[in-house]
């Protein structure tokens, strides 16, 4: 029992590192487009981050080298 327990929470602590930084950075191009709707969806539902990659992808239309360079920029 102890192993299954030690299992999934391994799956859990992995599952929200990959899906934290996606709902931030979705939320905040979302609040800076001013897009409550998308804003809202994006904070009720949890979809591993699937939601959260099309709307930066395809909503917004950040290209990976917009991400890097916006990324430069802040450093």
């Amino acid at each position: 029992m102890d192993a299954y327990i030690s299992n999934n929470m391994t799956i859990l602590i992995l599952i929200t590192i990959w899906v934290i930084p996606w709902k931030a950075y979705a939320l905040w191009i979302a609040s800076k487009r001013e897009d409550k709707r998308w804003f809202i969806a994006l904070v009720v539902l949890n979809t591993f981050a699937i939601l959260e990659i099309i709307y930066i992808f395809y909503v917004a239309k950040k290209t990976p080298k917009d991400l890097i360079s916006e990324l430069k920029t802040k450093i």
